[in-house]
């Protein structure tokens, strides 16, 4: 029997739809890449299928990702299937320190000013947590890299706050936290699935977690709104993995080159359980 909450979020979904290589990506980076193997293109396609995807969508999709360098064919027996190619893999791997872990380093209760030179890339500074705050001037709970000239600029007081808000989207990103909530919410308490059933709620919430997740500046708490709903998002989507992982096994179990290998030697649900405040990869973007 089809699962009725998941049909109903997967419709829900629709009305601001993903790209379909977006969530193929997703596919890849949670369920296949752990394994250390591959998945057979018709097993995907019975997988997309069920996230409502068509299969010209699917194939059109899978082509053009191992054009772009993201996937690499490979045969099984006289089945296409299709892993991860090296540096796709590598740039998964860094971002699932975002995906599945949070980062709990210790804040000192100040903000940082970073006054970098007229033209200079900001990259080493963007991916150490610095935000643009004006023209010329970037802030950040954290300190800036090495030779870019910086400041404290106080304590987390209701004015560090004002300034987090206007240098972080952090308005759009709750709201995104609290819709997430209020659709996935749904699939809870998690009832006894099909395996497909529950591969296809795993992937989508993983899917739907990973995009606010990598977009999330991840300030100390003492920058962030009264009410943040982050925290809250982040155990929904932990509860719903933990209780479809055993079925989404399953069905890995029978559709993917690597079988029995769980992510991490352990539990699907140890993924969840890493730290770090590990910066975005640059490459993760090109995989969104």
């Amino acid at each position: 029997m089809r699962w009725a909450a998941l049909d109903g979020v997967l419709a829900g979904l629709r009305a601001a739809p993903s790209r379909t290589g977006s969530v193929i990506a997703t596919v890849y980076g949670d369920a296949i890449l752990p394994r250390g193997g591959s998945l057979a293109l018709a097993d995907l396609l019975v997988l997309m299928e069920r996230l409502g995807a068509a299969e010209g969508v699917v194939r059109t999709a899978v082509s053009r990702m191992a054009r772009d360098g993201v996937l690499e064919g490979r045969r099984r027996g006289r089945r296409s299937a299709y892993a991860l190619t090296a540096s796709a893999a590598a740039a998964f791997r860094v971002a699932g320190a975002r995906i599945y872990g949070r980062d709990e380093r210790v804040w000192d209760g100040r903000l940082r000013l970073a006054f970098p030179d007229a033209g200079a890339d900001r990259g080493a500074l963007e991916a150490a947590g610095f935000a643009v705050m004006a023209p010329g001037v970037l802030v950040s709970p954290w300190g800036a890299p090495d030779g870019v000239a910086w400041l404290e600029a106080g304590g987390p007081d209701g004015m560090a706050r004002q300034l987090a808000a206007r240098a972080w989207p952090l308005e759009r990103l709750g709201e995104q936290y609290s819709a997430f909530g209020a659709l996935f919410g749904a699939l809870l308490p998690v009832p006894e699935v099909e395996p497909l059933d529950a591969v296809a709620a795993r992937i989508m919430t993983v899917h739907a977690w990973r995009r606010m997740a990598l977009r999330d500046p991840w300030l100390p708490a003492g920058l962030l709104p009264e009410g943040w709903p982050g925290g809250l998002a982040r155990d929904l989507c932990v509860a719903i993995y933990a209780g479809v992982a055993g079925a989404s096994e399953a069905w890995l179990d029978g559709a993917s080159d690597g079988r029995g290998m769980l992510p991490l030697g352990g539990r699907p649900l140890d993924r969840f359980q890493t730290r770090g405040g590990v910066p975005l990869h640059p490459t993760i973007r090109q995989l969104d």
